[in-house]
């Protein structure tokens, strides 16, 4: 049987844990798929607003020898993507594993004979905003009268 493979992802501000994340895939599968979310869709599900227009990370993640295809993903709801794919094999960071959507998403994919595998996340784009809030809160009233958060201790 052909393992295809599905590796949804923002894939904003391209980094090397993106490129870890596909390479890892492709390990696993004969051929991937990389769903690039839509800008709206980041917008509404995750409200974050990418730098890079969906158009471009696409274009970026096509140029990754790792990828066979890549498309963009109009959509948060995977087995809705699935139903269009057909993949059997999904990727997603280690950051969903144990969790409640990642249990739900195994629940989900199990039932339709869907392989879920994790790989271990990288972010710098995480810390990065977790600074740049530190550095937001730090100077906001509340944070001048009751100190600044624990989570920005230096």
């Amino acid at each position: 049987m052909i393992r295809i493979g599905y590796a949804p992802g923002a894939y904003d501000l391209f980094h090397v844990g993106h490129l870890n994340l596909l390479r890892q895939a492709k390990e696993h599968c004969d051929f991937l798929i990389a769903g690039v979310v839509a800008d709206d869709v980041l917008t509404r599900h995750k409200e974050v607003t990418p730098v890079v227009p969906l158009a471009e990370r696409l274009e970026i993640i096509r140029s990754v020898r790792f990828v066979d295809a890549a498309l963009p993903a109009m959509t948060n709801d995977k087995v809705e993507i699935w139903k269009d794919l057909r993949f059997n094999v999904l990727f997603k960071g280690n950051d969903w594993q144990g969790t409640e959507k990642g249990n739900k998403l195994e629940r989900d994919f199990a039932a339709l004979g869907v392989e879920v595998v994790y790989s271990p996340t990288h972010s710098p784009l995480r810390a990065l905003h977790a600074a740049a809030s530190c550095e937001t809160s730090s100077s906001s009233p509340q944070s001048l009268a009751t100190g600044p958060s624990p989570d920005c201790a230096e």
